[in-house]
Formats: structure tokens, sequence, C-alpha cells
């Protein structure tokens, strides 16, 4: 008697994980390149974005039982995955002053790829130089091809704040790069 009670109170527990395990990964199949983008807009290295996507996405499945929301779940991945991306690169810039090494790059072979990649890292220098709330709203909304709505949502703020920051984050790029 005892054990059927048991056996009834542990199936319950299990489907409920199965569950819960099948809405993980229903989620994380909807947002499955999103972790990607984010990390790779932050570090523009596929290896490393990847290690901090998959990162993520470890994380995530560990704290999901704690998601209070999980209709936010693509919000809150995104701020997860900037987070560790922000933290892998001032990692990496750490390490590299401590040994002082210089990165070399292949030589470009044309005019048209060097002028190309000038303007490229010019771009990503300048958006690296912006504050990490403007910086955030430009990959996501500018890079990523996300609407206001949607970089709103991801980032748990009003339209009004993301338009803000975005038109200061134009204003402040357009500085730079003049």
């Amino acid at each position: 008697m005892m054990h059927e009670y048991t056996d009834r109170l542990v199936g319950g527990l299990v489907s409920v994980d199965d569950e819960l395990e099948r809405e993980f990964e229903a989620r994380l199949v909807e947002s499955s390149t999103l972790a990607f983008r984010v990390a790779y807009g932050v570090l523009r290295h596929r290896q490393d974005a990847e290690d901090v996507a998959q990162e993520a996405f470890v994380r995530a499945h560990r704290s999901f039982r704690q998601l209070r929301n999980r209709d936010r779940f693509r919000a809150w991945l995104v701020r997860m995955t900037w987070r560790l991306a922000i933290d892998r690169q001032r990692a990496t810039r750490r390490r590299a002053a401590r040994e002082q090494t210089s990165w070399s790059t292949t030589p470009p072979t044309t005019p048209d790829v060097v002028e190309s990649r000038a303007r490229s890292d010019q771009l990503w220098r300048a958006i690296d130089a912006l504050p990490e709330k403007l910086r955030v709203v430009v990959v996501l909304a500018a890079m990523e091809g996300h609407d206001i709505g949607e970089v709103s949502q991801l980032l748990k703020l009003p339209a009004g704040t993301v338009k803000s920051r975005l038109f200061l984050a134009r204003q402040q790029l357009k500085k730079l790069l003049q």
C-alpha cells in the first residue's frame, strides 16, 4: 500500500520534471540562434560566441525551474548571454593586457576588401566605445535587426527608453566615426 502511494508520488514528480524538460526544449528551439547572435554581437569571434551561447544554455537549463514568467524566456536568455559575453570580453582584455601580446591578422588581398575591413573595424571600435546600455540596444536593433518592441521586451525596458538609447547611440556613433 505504501509503495503504491510512493510510486504515484514519484511518478507525478517525474512527469512534472519531464514536462519542464519538454517546455525548456521547446523554448530553446524557439531561441536557438538568439544566444549565439547576442554573444557574437559582443565578441565578434565565432568560437567564443559559441562557447558563451553554450554556457548560457546550460545556465538557463539549470535555472529554468526558478523562472517565474516563462513567457519571458527570450528576454531572460538575452540578458544572461549578454552578461556572459561581456564577462568573457573583459577577461580576454585583461588576459591580453597581462600578456601584452599583439594579434596579427592576415593581410587582405584586394583594395576593396581592405577598405571594407577597415570600415568594419572602425565601426566596431566605435560600437565598443559606447556605454554598455547603448551598445546592447545598437547590437540588438541595428546589427541583429530586432524592432523596437522586440528590443524592449528582450531588455525589459519601455519602448521609449529603447528609442532614446538608440537615438543617443546613433549620435555618439556619428561623432566617433567622423
